[in-house]
């Protein structure tokens, strides 16, 4: 290399279901440091129920100071789809060095209420399209100085309160726990960091708002900002902080952050996400 040539420093990060909620405020959290990013999800035309699409996401990415954004068309249990859009990234920007495996579904049943239907779309969401998203953006992460990927996944604590009442839907969250356990040991060897994220409290998600207790829950939640900033945060660690699992606000705590700034309505009484325990 001359003297004259450039290296370029720009990052770029991946995110699965990136139109709405955590994923898209993880993608702004790193377009205002002038990332590219690459967003896929399925919301192309307006949602009845959901806030935002592809095209409206990307618009607040740029806005927020990406170099550069793409937003792919892609439900990743289509995984030739996903393969293929991690495949575009990679080859217009050369590497991937955050792979953020966010995209999610989530069905509170019982077994005797549970449809086959169902379990799949969680399944193939939560745990399959993560699994083969590592794989198929691996060789992108090897071009990477300080590749991380990450997961919206809980410590797996294996109490049965976790299970009772949707069991399916725990199943599949663990096993994503199980892929940062696994992915961080294989890739280890290949200087990658594997490291999984889990809110302290309930976010203020579509998710939250239509599934789990509406405007009520929302007033007792803190906004989606946090985790982006946490995730932020993770990935300026070294790679050989690997395996690990954190609470969002752990990692606010560490970088000496403002807790409350993060409520949606301040000095509110927050409400305890599933899989954390009661203080």
């Amino acid at each position: 290399m001359t003297n004259n040539q450039e290296v370029d420093m720009t990052k770029t990060v991946f995110i699965t279901g990136g139109t709405r909620g955590v994923g898209l405020e993880i993608a702004k959290r790193f377009a205002k440091d002038g990332a590219n990013v690459v967003i896929v999800g399925k919301t192309v035309d307006p949602h009845p129920k959901l806030p935002g699409t592809l095209t409206t996401a990307a618009e607040e990415i740029r806005t927020a100071g990406a170099k550069e954004v793409l937003a792919i068309p892609c439900d990743v249990r289509d995984l030739d789809a996903l393969n293929l859009a991690i495949t575009a990234a990679g080859a217009k920007f050369g590497k991937i060095d955050v792979l953020v495996n966010n995209a999610s579904a989530l069905y509170l049943l019982k077994t005797t209420d549970l449809t086959p239907a169902k379990f799949n779309l969680m399944h193939e969401v939560i745990v399959r399209a993560s699994l083969f998203a590592a794989q198929f953006a691996l060789p992108y992460l090897q071009k990477s100085e300080n590749p991380h990927i990450i997961h919206l996944a809980p410590k797996p604590d294996l109490l049965a309160k976790w299970f009772k009442g949707h069991t399916a839907y725990t199943l599949c969250k663990f096993s994503s726990s199980m892929l940062v356990i696994g992915l961080a040991s294989e890739f280890a060897e290949l200087g990658i960091a594997v490291n999984a994220i889990w809110p302290k409290t309930l976010l203020a998600t579509a998710a939250v708002q239509n599934l789990l207790g509406g405007d009520n829950s929302i007033k007792h939640s803190r906004h989606p900002r946090i985790v982006a900033d946490a995730a932020y945060f993770l990935t300026t660690k070294p790679i050989s902080h690997s395996g690990n699992f954190h609470l969002d606000e752990e990692l606010i705590k560490e970088t000496g952050g403002n807790l409350d700034e993060y409520n949606m309505i301040s000095g509110s009484k927050l409400y305890t996400d599933l899989y954390v325990e009661e203080a």
